[in-house]
């Protein structure tokens, strides 16, 4: 049941909208001025505020700024006595809307059900949140993951581009991600490319996209990845498997924060932090001419390299506790342990897949056990190949 609260001077006002929101069947408090209503604010959390503008002691146009400060639940202000201005006034300061007295009561019915919306995005929004952070969560306390920790602390509030080194698996989007999470940018977009998936032919319309009618398929406009990251971060993945005419126009790209579509004539001016990864060594990719020497100093301002699995086995216990935590949570099932030696087994395994096959073998022994996950269990189901 949504919670509603009513913060009016006028008593027979606030009698006429219990009336008619406990008809509706919403939970109503009252306040009879500013100074009550905003310590049942501080108290209690409400869904929707309907708040008065002339009230003595405290106005509402000070209650509202107040309740900003509280809480972010939609405020709706009401008045008989206001003007265009007033209600400019209150938009401004962040009113969810403004509803003149005598009160119509379809307006006000569903600016409340707009309201309600509104209140359950914000909701919604911050459990994505919170599931997406913890999904990104960036697991360990070797000497090499405490460093690199540390160099995100030191290089997400900048706008430095960075160049993620290491092997396939070990967990180059997550750092990529981290830098993002941390960044000034973080509210803006996230936008990931993998050049290796996307044919070469392709990949200059994947990015910069492309006007209609350019070539055969392009049946209407669109906006390319460095458009859709504006503002945000692009996070080039597997850069080292892009070709050299991309190259080409991703350094001028990172020159002159300009790109170009496809078929077009017009410069577009873009603000994005380019991230980008590759499991390849560069510098060989240099030397056998497969890539560009400018943009590797373009892309390398900072470089971070994550290790294998294997030179940080002693990560190994929180990385397989943290994981089946997450896959019984999403199995909907008891939460499974792990016996000593289980852990044990699992740090003498070479792990060629690193993380990702990790979590494999954590997602395959969460379905194939019971209550608990014993060393025989491991060696059993861990590498079925091998026996």
């Amino acid at each position: 049941m949504a919670s509603i609260l009513v913060i009016d001077d006028e008593k027979s006002i606030r009698n006429s909208l219990r009336d008619i929101l406990e008809y509706e069947k919403y939970k109503v408090d009252e306040a009879a001025e500013g100074i009550a209503g905003i310590e049942l604010i501080q108290k209690n959390k409400y869904d929707v505020i309907l708040c008065d503008i002339k009230m003595p002691e405290m106005d509402g146009i000070e209650a509202l700024e107040k309740a900003m400060q509280i809480t972010d639940t939609p405020v709706i202000m009401i008045s008989g006595h206001g003007t265009i201005d007033t209600a400019v006034e209150a938009i401004k300061k962040g009113a969810y809307d403004y509803i003149s007295k005598p009160l119509d009561l379809n307006r006000l019915l569903i600016t409340v059900r707009n309201a309600l919306d509104k209140t359950s995005l914000i909701k919604e929004t911050i459990v994505l949140k919170k599931q997406v952070s913890k999904t990104y969560e960036m697991i360990g306390e070797s000497a090499a993951i405490l460093s690199i920790k540390e160099m995100i602390e030191k290089v997400a509030p900048t706008n430095a581009r960075v160049l993620i080194t290491g092997d396939n698996g070990t967990g180059k989007e997550l750092v990529a991600r981290w830098l993002h999470e941390k960044s000034q940018r973080s509210e803006a977009p996230f936008v990931e490319v993998n050049c290796a998936a996307i044919p070469s032919e392709l990949i200059e319309s994947k990015l910069f996209g492309h006007e209609k009618g350019s070539f055969t398929s392009a049946v209407k406009q669109r906006k390319g990845d460095f458009e859709q990251a504006n503002g945000g971060t692009l996070f080039l993945d597997e850069i080292g498997d892009m070709s050299l005419s991309a190259q080409s126009k991703v350094l001028r790209a990172l020159q002159e924060n300009k790109i170009m579509r496809v078929g077009g004539e017009k410069e577009i001016s873009v603000d994005v932090r380019i991230i980008a990864a590759t499991n390849k060594n560069l510098k060989d990719e240099i030397k056998n001419n497969n890539f560009r020497e400018d943009l590797y100093h373009r892309l390398s301002v900072i470089l971070i390299h994550v290790p294998l699995l294997k030179e940080r086995k002693e990560d190994i216990p929180l990385l397989a506790n943290f994981m089946i935590e997450n896959i019984c949570a999403e199995q909907g099932k008891p939460i499974i342990s792990f016996t000593d030696d289980a852990i044990k087994e699992l740090q003498k395994i070479s792990w060629t897949g690193n993380i990702r096959e990790l979590r494999n073998v954590i997602e395959r022994l969460a379905i194939l056990c019971e209550n608990e996950i014993s060393g025989e269990d491991v060696k059993l189901y861990a590498q079925p190949l091998s026996t």
